[in-house]
């Protein structure tokens, strides 16, 4: 840590893994950079602070029920979390400010997930700073609110649904059509405020992008927000290892990779959020076992709809698998695809996931379903052309197809070194003088200037 510069900073993640991780290595950046940490956090999904010693930790009650805090709605959990939590976060806040003027270090300013709507106007009325951080693509977060103008415009390509759509590339129509489907009014209307209360913030960073990944995007972006725009990521290449779980990592899965010969192995995660039917479930089971390729499968425990864990696989393809691969409940994944053994990544394209894959140079298959993941999905396999896009319902017979595609044909050879050169380029970004680390540079004095 450089010398302290007598500022203290505000942090206030989402409670859900794909916000918590980008937000604590934003942490140890600042703190890095002198900077004084606070985080104010939920009861629900609480970080360990015992894993972040140099920080202090203010909890806030959440008001969730069992059955709201347990809700696969992500959506709904979100709007739930910001009605909930605006008194006592004020309570919390108007605390600390206070508390910091009577120890003299002052709140340079708050930072928080761009899904906390209603902290922008709290701010403003105790005259503090607000900077917002996002975890998507930044092309997703510029792009996405293109989608309720395409609803109210009654979006509906009938013919060519693999032509491309011109209103948001480089998804195809068909993509855009899967997104509106999920959309509804409360999405809309939610998606309008994180719209508007950005906008009115202090500034934005994009914790896990750079102009190496987004160029042309971030270009619209500065003049569609007409706000200070950050684009520092991938963050967690400033301190690898520091991620922050909130599931139980499986660490014997590291030594079962020591075993395997250099990229033979395919792994398989779909994240955090993302769940699937028991018929996905045996479906990729199948078509690992068909693949007759190592595999790291994880299956987070509630992932699969209806059941606990892997139980609905049966006994006789349970054996099976077993000779062939390893099945855990979470991994720590940085580690995993960093590994040597790792050869290929069968993935859902969130995006700190697609990040972290092309920051290892592990070419991709992409399993998208919903949101931005589409998206990611099409610039990892049609833009930058590093993975493979498996298109359609999940099936045993076309998991079977791509995973032997990638591991063992030369198509599979040519994308690797794509991936290559992409995992160089972006490498590059965050060492001195790169796009990411003159953002960052930018970002420190911006804070510094409150």
């Amino acid at each position: 840590m450089e010398k302290s510069n007598g500022l203290r900073v505000v942090l206030f993640p989402l409670p859900i893994q794909g916000c918590i991780n980008p937000m604590f290595q934003l942490a140890k950046i600042l703190h890095s950079r002198g900077f004084s940490i606070t985080v104010i956090h939920t009861r629900f999904n609480a970080p360990k602070a015992s894993n972040h010693h140099l920080y202090t930790f203010s909890e806030i009650p959440d008001g969730l029920s069992e059955a709201e805090a347990s809700t696969q709605d992500v959506t709904l959990l979100l709007t739930l979390l910001n009605r909930s939590c605006e008194a006592p976060f004020r309570d919390c806040l108007t605390k600390l400010l206070r508390s910091s003027e009577e120890e003299k270090q002052r709140i340079s300013c708050l930072i928080d997930d761009a899904g906390w709507i209603f902290t922008q106007p709290l701010a403003q009325s105790l005259n503090l700073p607000r900077l917002v951080t996002n975890t998507y693509k930044v092309s997703f977060f510029v792009g996405h609110f293109v989608i309720p103008k395409l609803r109210r415009e009654r979006y509906l390509p009938l013919q060519e649904q693999d032509e491309p759509a011109e209103e948001f590339p480089p998804l195809k129509k068909k993509d855009l059509l899967q997104i509106l489907d999920g959309e509804t009014e409360v999405l809309n209307s939610y998606s309008d405020m994180i719209l508007q209360t950005t906008k009115a913030s202090s500034g934005l960073i994009f914790v896990s992008s750079c102009e190496e990944l987004d160029q042309e995007s971030l270009s619209q972006a500065r003049k569609d927000y007409q706000i200070p725009i950050f684009a520092i990521g991938p963050s967690h290449i400033y301190f690898p290892g520091s991620s922050s779980s909130l599931f139980t990592v499986d660490e014997t899965c590291i030594q079962w990779l020591d075993k395997q010969e250099d990229n033979s192995v395919i792994y398989v995660s779909f994240g955090s959020v993302v769940n699937i039917s028991e018929s996905e479930l045996l479906e990729i089971a199948w078509g690992l076992r068909k693949s007759d390729q190592p595999f790291l499968w994880v299956v987070r425990v509630g992932m699969v709809n209806g059941t606990k864990w892997i139980e609905a696989i049966p006994e006789k393809l349970m054996d099976r698998l077993e000779e062939k691969g390893k099945i855990v409940k979470w991994a720590p994944q940085q580690d995993v695809l960093k590994h040597r053994a790792t050869g290929g990544f069968l993935t859902h394209n969130g995006w700190n996931s697609t990040v972290e894959s092309v920051c290892e140079g592990v070419p991709m298959i992409c399993v998208p379903s919903v949101w931005d993941q589409l998206l990611n999905a099409r610039f990892v396999s049609d833009v930058w052309m590093v993975g493979l896009h498996l298109e359609g319902r999940v099936e045993r017979d076309e998991i079977e197809r791509v995973v032997r595609k990638l591991l063992l044909e030369p198509e599979g050879e040519v994308i690797r070194e794509r991936m290559k050169h992409l995992a160089e380029k972006v490498g590059r970004s965050v060492k001195q003088n790169g796009s990411a680390y003159r953002s960052l540079e930018r970002l420190v004095d911006h804070i510094s200037s409150f």
